[in-house]
């Protein structure tokens, strides 16, 4: 099984990329880590959670893999920057960013306060502004690269009782596109995975509070709007594609994984 991991390594539609992962450690950040791995890419996880970022990593040496677990706080300037000099050392650089790292905040916007604002922000919005910084500077010197940005059918529609983490995921959304156009000259894409519900603790806690608060999204919501629930790997799978060369001329754009959901409007 190694020697038939190993080959298809080889033949990866990663093979001879570096990958850094933020929020690498679970849920689809989990799912791209080992997608990833699988494709030929060496993998850099940046996640706060220790524990199950060393066993991604751990699992991904038993498949033959390469890839290092950096515990970081993707809010904080510093710690981005000490992660990003650890992968520069131990990996020698890097040409994928899949800036994944976000939360969810479900409340009606009269009862939001500035503390669920600002950890909100801070976490979606913020990490994304560092992390995106340092790749993009350091991905223009290196001969450019790939960005991939998590945001969400929240990217563009709006949803009761999400007012908050709507405002982020547009502002990632925009981000994306942005960088898309500025450092396209230096080599650099950059694309939006836009997921609909994923099958993910934080997928599964989103549905359960929106049901407490009123919604059926358990009871026929979910069914209506985009079929059935999303597995993780399936997002991963999209975001593969959009770091591989194969999506070479492909920049700039949100790539829904919703079933259908966002065309539905």
């Amino acid at each position: 099984m190694t020697n038939d991991n190993n080959l298809s390594r080889k033949s990866g539609r990663l093979t001879g990329k570096t990958a850094v992962i933020t929020g690498g450690a679970a849920g689809m950040g989990r799912a791209a880590s080992l997608a990833f791995a699988d494709e030929g890419a060496i993998v850099a996880i940046l996640d706060i959670q220790k524990e199950a970022g060393e066993e991604v990593v751990e699992l991904i040496e038993q498949r033959g893999g390469k890839a290092i677990f950096v515990q970081t706080d993707v809010s904080s300037a510093k710690q981005v920057d000490a992660a990003f000099d650890r992968v520069n050392v131990e990996l020698g650089g890097y040409n994928v960013l899949f800036n994944h790292a976000g939360t969810i905040t479900v409340k009606p916007l009269h009862e939001s306060t500035e503390a669920d604002y600002d950890h909100l922000m801070d976490i979606n919005v913020r990490s994304a502004f560092l992390v995106c910084r340092r790749a993009v500077k350091e991905m223009s010197d290196n001969g450019g690269g790939s960005i991939v940005i998590t945001g969400s059918i929240a990217s563009e529609l709006g949803y009761a009782l999400e007012s908050l983490y709507c405002m982020t995921k547009g502002a990632v959304l925009q981000l994306a596109r942005t960088i898309s156009v500025e450092y396209r000259d230096q080599g650099i894409r950059c694309n939006a995975v836009c997921p609909g519900f994923v099958k993910t603790a934080h997928g599964l806690r989103e549905i359960s509070e929106l049901d407490d608060a009123g919604q059926e999204w358990e009871e026929g919501a979910l069914a209506d709007s985009q079929g059935r629930i999303c597995e993780p790997e399936e997002v991963a799978a999209a975001v593969v594609f959009l770091a591989s060369d194969e999506a070479s001329f492909i920049t700039g754009n949100a790539l829904y994984v919703d079933n259908g959901w966002y065309a539905k409007g």
